[in-house]
C-alpha cells in the first residue's frame, strides 16, 4: 500500500500518514551527480525575500537531473534503479548509457529497474514508457510529461509527481497539448517529450499530520494578514475582525486566492487556445 496510516499512538500521529515510496529500488544516492545547495530562505540576490515562510529545513543535496536529453540521441540507457529525491515530489530514475555516462532523468509511472530507456531528435523510435523525442515523432493521443515549451530549452512542463500532458493533435508547425489544469495551448512541434505520465502518483495523498514535518519541508509559519496591523498588510487593522470587504491578498495587494497575475501582453498568449478556470472562483487566469 503506498500510503501508510499507523496508529495514533501521539497527537501528532493522529492525523498524519506516510508515503511508503514503493517505486523506489535504490536507497543511495549517484555521488558523482550531487551538488551542494545554498540556502536563500526566500531571498533574491538582493537579499529581499521575495517568497515569504521559508527558512530552515533539513540539508539536501542537489540532484543533477537531465532534463534536455538531447546529447544522448541514439544511445541506448538502462535504468540501474528508481530513487528518491528530496529536491522535488517525483522519483527520479538513474540510468546507466552504453557508453557508460550515468544521467538522471524524472521516473516515469511504470519504469523499473532493468528497463531500456531512448532519445531521439532525428527520427520516430518506439513510443514506449521513458523514451524521449519531439513531439512530431509522438503519436497524438498518447500522454506525455517533462515537456519543453521552446526547442533545445529542457523540460519546463509537468515535472510534478502524477501529472501528464495529453497530445491532443498537430497542425502545421505547432502541436496542442491539453495541460492537468485544463489550459490547452500550442507548444512547436520540435519541442521534446518524454512518453509517459511521471511516477509517485501517491504524493498528494500524504498529510504531514503536525507543524514539526512541515519546518523539515523548509516552511515557516505564517501569519494571518488579517491578524496584522493595517501599516503591515492591507487586509489588517480595524476594531475587531473585518477584511474591509476586500478579496483575499497578499502584503503587496496581490489578489492572492483565484485572480489573475499573468501578463496579457507576453507573446506567448497568442499560444494559448483555452485558460484554465480556477476551481474556487470560476475564473478564468
Amino acid at each position: 500500500m503506498p500510503i501508510k496510516i499507523y496508529k495514533p499512538t501521539s497527537a501528532g500521529r493522529r492525523n498524519a500518514s506516510v508515503n511508503a515510496h514503493a517505486e523506489v529500488t535504490k536507497k543511495s544516492p549517484e555521488r558523482s551527480l550531487l551538488r551542494p545547495i545554498k540556502r536563500t530562505s526566500g531571498r533574491n540576490h538582493h537579499g529581499k525575500i521575495t517568497v515569504r515562510g521559508r527558512g530552515g529545513g533539513a540539508k539536501r543535496m542537489y540532484r543533477v537531473i537531465d532534463f534536455r536529453r538531447a546529447d544522448r540521441d541514439g544511445i541506448e540507457g538502462k535504468v540501474v534503479g528508481i530513487e528518491y529525491d528530496p529536491n522535488r515530489s517525483a522519483h527520479i530514475a538513474l540510468v546507466r548509457y552504453a557508453d557508460g555516462v550515468k544521467r538522471y532523468i524524472i521516473a516515469p509511472q511504470g519504469l523499473t529497474d532493468g528497463d531500456t530507456v531512448l532519445s531521439s531528435g532525428s527520427g520516430p523510435v518506439e513510443p514506449q514508457v521513458g523514451n524521449n523525442m519531439r513531439l512530431r515523432d509522438i503519436p497524438a493521443g498518447l500522454d506525455v510529461h517533462c515537456v519543453e515549451l521552446k526547442p533545445g530549452a529542457g523540460a519546463q512542463l509537468c515535472r510534478s509527481a502524477g501529472r501528464g500532458v495529453r497530445l491532443m493533435n498537430k497542425e502545421g508547425e505547432h502541436a496542442t497539448i491539453m495541460l492537468p489544469s485544463g489550459e490547452m495551448r500550442k507548444v512547436p512541434i520540435d519541442c521534446r517529450a518524454t512518453v509517459g505520465v511521471v511516477g509517485n502518483p501517491d504524493h498528494q495523498n500524504r498529510q504531514l499530520g503536525k507543524a514539526g514535518l512541515s519546518r523539515h519541508l523548509g516552511i515557516r509559519p505564517k501569519t494571518r494578514g488579517v491578524a496584522k496591523s493595517h501599516n503591515a498588510h492591507p487586509l489588517g487593522g480595524g476594531s475587531g475582525r473585518s477584511k474591509g470587504n476586500r478579496p483575499p491578498v497578499g502584503p503587496t495587494g496581490t489578489l492572492a486566492k483565484g485572480g489573475g497575475t499573468r501578463d496579457r501582453k507576453k507573446a506567448s498568449t497568442k499560444l494559448i487556445i483555452r485558460r484554465r478556470v480556477s476551481k474556487r472562483f470560476g475564473q478564468k487566469k
